[in-house]
C-alpha cells in the first residue's frame, strides 16, 4: 500500500502495460513512416527519426537527439553493469553455504547434466522445426539488395576454446567485463569453495559479499520497479519505428518461426522433462513461472530476471534457498537453450534465403557449434545473434546473399528475441525443481499448492 492508502499497481502488471503501448506506438510509428515515404515526405520522418529513435553514437547520429535510444542504453547499461557482482557475490556465497565438498559436486553434475540433456532435446526438436519450415516453402524468399560493410561479426573460432577460457589467466580483466561471464563463474565457485574449506577464518570476506549482494539486490529493485516500464515501452516502442517494411517483410517468417519455436519448447520439454524426472504436476510449474518469463520476454536479461526467478523458485515452487543461489546463477550464464534454438532457425533461413540446400549431417554440426559457442555467451546486447557469424564461418555460409541474411537477422533481433530469452530463464527454474527433488530439497507441499 502507498502512503495515502492507494494500493500500488504490481510490477508486472506495469510492464504489460508497457510491452502492449510499446508495440502499439511503434507499429503506429511504423506505418506513420511508411506513409510519410510513399507521399514523398521522407524528410519528415528523418526529423522525427533523428529527435527520438535515432542511435546517437553511429556516425550519422552526430546532430540527433534519439531520445528514446538514450533511455533504452541507460536501462541496459545499468542491467549490464549488475552482472559481475550479481553472479559473483551470489554464487560464491551458494558455494560457500554448502559445507559438504561432495555435495555440492553431486549438485554442480546433475544441473550441468540438466542443462545440457535440454540442450540436445531443444536443439534436435529446432532441427526438425527447421526442415519443416524450409519444406513447406517459407523461408524461400528474395534478399533486398543491402550494404553488409557494417554488419557487425566476430571472426571463426574454434567453440571448444570455451572451455579454455573457463579458467581466466587475469581475474581484474575478467571481473572488469562482461565478456567471460563463464570464467567469473569459476572465480566465484573457487572463491566460495576456499571460503567454505577456512570457515571463521574467511568470514571478513563472506561478509564482504553478503553486503555486495544486498546492495545488488537493492539495485535490482530500484531498476526493475522504478525504471524498467518506462525503458520496456522505449525499447518497443523504438525497435518497431527502426525496422521499416524492407527489414520486416523477407524475415516475417523467420521472426514468427523463431517465436513460435521458442514457445513450443517452453511449453514442452520443460513440463515433460519436470513430470519424466519427478513425477510432479507440470501444470503447477508452468502456471507458477509464468510470469518470470514474461518479465524475462519484457527485460530480455537473464541477470534483471534472476531476483524473480529465485523469488518464484523458492517461495511458489518449494525449492531450496542454497541450491536455488547455485543453479539459478549458473544457468544465467551457461544455459542459452533458446539461443541455441534460435541459431538454428537463423542458420536454415539465411541458408534456404541464400539458394543453399543444407543436410541433416550439416544441421547436426551447426546444433553442436551452436551449443558449445552458446555456452560462452557473453552478456552484451544480440551477442547471441551476433555468433551465428561463427556458425556460418563453420558451415562455409560466407557468400554475399548469406551475409545479407545475416545483415537482416542482426537488424530483427529483438522480437525473437524476447522468446528466446523465456526459453533461457524457464529452463534455469525447471532444473532447479529437478535438482532439489533429487536432491530431496524440494518443498512439495509448497510446490503442490
Amino acid at each position: 500500500m502507498s502512503e495515502n492508502g492507494k494500493k500500488k499497481m504490481p510490477i508486472m502488471k506495469k510492464i504489460m502495460i508497457a510491452m502492449a503501448g510499446g508495440i502499439l506506438v511503434g507499429s503506429l510509428c511504423l506505418w506513420f513512416r511508411e506513409t510519410l515515404v510513399a507521399n514523398g515526405n521522407e524528410e519528415v520522418w528523418k526529423w522525427i527519426n533523428r529527435i527520438l529513435f535515432q542511435d546517437i553514437s553511429a556516425e550519422k547520429g552526430f546532430y540527433s537527439l534519439g531520445l528514446l535510444y538514450i533511455i533504452q542504453q541507460l536501462f541496459m547499461r545499468g542491467l549490464q553493469l549488475a552482472i559481475v557482482p550479481l553472479v559473483l557475490s551470489s554464487l560464491s556465497l551458494a558455494m560457500c553455504s554448502m559445507a559438504d565438498p561432495k555435495r555440492l559436486g553431486k549438485i554442480a553434475g546433475k544441473t550441468i547434466l540438466n542443462f545440457v540433456a535440454f540442450y540436445c532435446v531443444g536443439a534436435f526438436l529446432s532441427v526438425c522445426f527447421s526442415f519443416f519450415v524450409k519444406s513447406m516453402g517459407w523461408f524461400n524468399v528474395n534478399l533486398p539488395a543491402a550494404s553488409t560493410s557494417g554488419v557487425a561479426t566476430i571472426e571463426a573460432y574454434n567453440p571448444l576454446t570455451t572451455i579454455v577460457a573457463a579458467v581466466p589467466s587475469n581475474i581484474v580483466e575478467v571481473l572488469g567485463s562482461n565478456n567471460s561471464i563463464i570464467a567469473v563463474v569459476v572465480i566465484a565457485a573457487v572463491l566460495g569453495i576456499a571460503m567454505n574449506a577456512l570457515g571463521e577464518k574467511a568470514s571478513t570476506m563472506k561478509k564482504l559479499m553478503e553486503d555486495l549482494s544486498s546492495i545488488i539486490q537493492i539495485y535490482m529493485d530500484f531498476l526493475i520497479n522504478k525504471i524498467s516500464p518506462v525503458a520496456i515501452f522505449c525499447m518497443l516502442a523504438r525497435t518497431f519505428a527502426i525496422y521499416g517494411i524492407e527489414y520486416v517483410k523477407p524475415t516475417f517468417t523467420y521472426m514468427v518461426a523463431t517465436i513460435i519455436m521458442s514457445l513450443v519448447l517452453v511449453v514442452t520439454i520443460y513440463p515433460i522433462g519436470i513430470f519424466l524426472t519427478t513425477r510432479l504436476n507440470p501444470f503447477k510449474f508452468a502456471k507458477k513461472i509464468f510470469k518470470v518469463g514474461m518479465f524475462a520476454a519484457a527485460t530480455q536479461s537473464s541477470a534483471a530476471t534472476l531476483p524473480l526467478n529465485t523469488k518464484t523458485c523458492v517461495e511458489e515452487l518449494g525449492c531450496s534457498k542454497d541450491i536455488s543461489s547455485f543453479v539459478l546463477p549458473t544457468g544465467m550464464t551457461i544455459n542459452m537453450n533458446g539461443t541455441t534454438a534460435m541459431h538454428i532457425v537463423s542458420i536454415m533461413f539465411i541458408a534456404t534465403a541464400a539458394g543453399i540446400t543444407l543436410t541433416p549431417a550439416q544441421m547436426i554440426t551447426a546444433a553442436f557449434l551452436s551449443i558449445c559457442v552458446a555456452m560462452g555467451t557473453p552478456s552484451i546486447p544480440v551477442a547471441g545473434t551476433t555468433l551465428i557469424f561463427v556458425i556460418m564461418s563453420g558451415l562455409g555460409l560466407t557468400s554475399e546473399l548469406c551475409m545479407v541474411g545475416y545483415a537482416l537477422i542482426l537488424a530483427i533481433s529483438y522480437l525473437p528475441g524476447m522468446a528466446v530469452i523465456t526459453l533461457n530463464v524457464v529452463g534455469d527454474a525447471a532444473t532447479n525443481v529437478i535438482v532439489c527433488y533429487k536432491e530431496h530439497e524440494l518443498d512439495l507441499d509448497i510446490y503442490n499448492s
